[in-house]
């Protein structure tokens, strides 16, 4: 199901769609009204401008019959009520336009401009899943604060002293790998599927990326989902969890899976070009030096351009691979719902990474497991050796790790804490700052890069995801649980630096 009343929706005075609209008078009880009425219930409904308020009058006829009548037996309802009552799957436009304010319980109330809902309402209704597979999308992830290390960006040594000013003291670090997020719906059955997703399109389940978009096509999508429910099962998790469906955040791998046009367009493009510029620069210059003139220290710049430029090259070439098929590897079992009535949020990290490898253990062709090291912050020993893992981690061409806490969901002296924090290695983050950000006048450049708004952000999505996933485990209606996770791809819309 797609918002049906999108493209119809072009500022027009009717603000209660699925009712017949009809012309109204310049003036309606000495009230101006825009060129748009409906009739609701025996009665006209107009806009009051400039004021934008409705008003509501009886109407003198029925110009139109309505799409959807009210009953007229004796036994139906009164049309009040009926009026009053809300189809739990029907969603209004007016639930996410404007400015609105979601209340969640673990961060209070998340506001989101109408400049974000209408970016998130274009997206929605054009591209995304229907809204009864979205049940929660995914939190964007702020970096650490910037390491003061000379020829480094980020180092663990922030993120643990960031959780340790919280009361953080416990920690775990989960190896980052280079892929792309994706939700995964997954009901044990048809029947599961029916009933509670409504199973649209006769889907069987759903994966989709963090916007809400569908991330393979139909065919592959039940491929997966297929191995996927096979995996759960032989884990057993269907059972113990007494639920016949799950909800999984994962990751995608190989990058290149879902990434590979942007790969051609954007990173391997500029390798090409940065490679075969500053190969005949080197040539230039020395010839230019060869006939006498002064030129080593441009041969210099150059050569060391030149090693950052294939440090580039080798850098997302390691997020490349082909696949006859594509591997998953679930990050995390997702901190929501496993059936009706419960969620998992309040479960630790260590939990939900024992449900992963027992699915990873299920089908070790298709998932792969997460690396880990659980790190006492007050233990300088232990964040010693989680530092050196790290190292070992970026060494070997890795991305580098999240550190998040061990409790899951925290709160601290100023509200809720980080769910997780990113850090990421010297050459990856080439990946993301460009060839020659190591250079010691860029790299002082970008330690200046503020990182408040990038927190809040990512807060602000995490305390929405939890709120979907507890509506939809209470079995709130669908707009109730749609408005938190419309929030979240309208937050994804407001102006941040993309590299962080």
């Amino acid at each position: 199901m797609r918002y049906p009343w999108a493209n119809d929706y072009r500022g027009k005075a009717t603000v209660l769609y699925g009712h017949t609209p009809v012309p109204t008078p310049e003036w309606v009880n000495n009230t101006m009204c825009l060129d748009t009425g409906c009739v609701f219930g025996g009665r006209l409904t107009a806009l009051r401008y400039p004021e934008r308020e409705l008003v509501s009058v009886p109407a003198a006829q029925v110009y139109y019959a309505p799409s959807k009548p009210f009953p007229t037996n004796a036994e139906a309802a009164p049309a009040a009520e009926v009026a009053a009552r809300r189809d739990p799957d029907v969603l209004d436009i007016t639930d996410v336009m404007g400015t609105r304010v979601v209340e969640t319980t673990h961060h209070g109330r998340v506001s989101v401009r109408e400049e974000n809902a209408a970016a998130a309402l274009e997206v929605m209704s054009r591209f995304a899943l229907d809204p009864h597979w979205l049940l929660y999308l995914p939190p964007t992830m702020s970096p650490v604060a910037t390491s003061t290390q000379e020829g480094l960006l980020e180092h663990p040594e922030q993120a643990f002293e960031a959780y340790r000013a919280e009361g953080a003291f416990a920690v775990v670090c989960e190896e980052k790998h280079m892929g792309s997020r994706a939700v995964v719906a997954l009901p044990r059955d048809a029947g599961a599927a029916e009933r509670r997703f409504g199973a649209p399109g006769g889907a069987s389940g759903a994966i989709y990326t963090r916007t809400g978009r569908p991330f393979f096509d139909p065919a592959l999508t039940e491929e997966l989902l297929a191995r996927l429910r096979a995996a759960a099962e032989k884990a057993g998790l269907y059972e113990e969890l007494n639920t016949d469906w799950l909800l999984l955040d994962a990751e995608i791998l190989p990058w290149s899976a879902k990434a590979l046009d942007l790969l051609k367009s954007q990173y391997a493009s500029v390798g090409a070009a940065a490679r075969a510029s500053l190969r005949w620069r080197y040539s230039f210059f020395q010839q230019a030096q060869s006939s006498g003139l002064a030129t080593s220290e441009l041969l210099a710049r150059t050569e060391s351009r030149s090693a950052n430029a294939s440090a580039f090259t080798e850098a997302y070439g390691r997020y490349c691979w082909p696949t006859g098929w594509t591997h998953r590897r679930s990050c995390r079992a997702l901190p929501g719902a496993g059936r009706e009535g419960a969620t998992y949020h309040d479960q630790p990290h260590a939990w939900h990474l024992d449900v992963i490898d027992r699915l990873v253990a299920a089908d070790p062709e298709t998932l792969r497991a997460t690396r880990r090291s659980f790190v006492d912050t007050t233990d300088p020993g232990s964040v010693s050796m989680a530092t050196a893992w790290w190292e070992e981690l970026t060494g070997a061409g890795g991305e580098g790790m999240v550190v998040k806490p061990a409790r899951n969901v925290v709160r601290g002296r100023r509200g809720l804490v980080q769910p997780g924090l990113k850090v990421r290695g010297r050459e990856y983050l080439r990946i993301i700052y460009g060839p020659d950000y190591t250079e010691p006048a860029n790299l002082e450049r970008l330690r200046s890069r503020g990182l408040g708004h990038k927190r809040s952000l990512a807060a602000r999505e995490y305390a929405l995801g939890l709120e979907a996933v507890d509506r939809a485990a209470r079995g709130e209606p669908l707009w109730r649980v749609h408005e938190c996770v419309f929030a979240i791809l309208a937050l994804e819309s407001e102006p941040v630096d993309p590299r962080l």
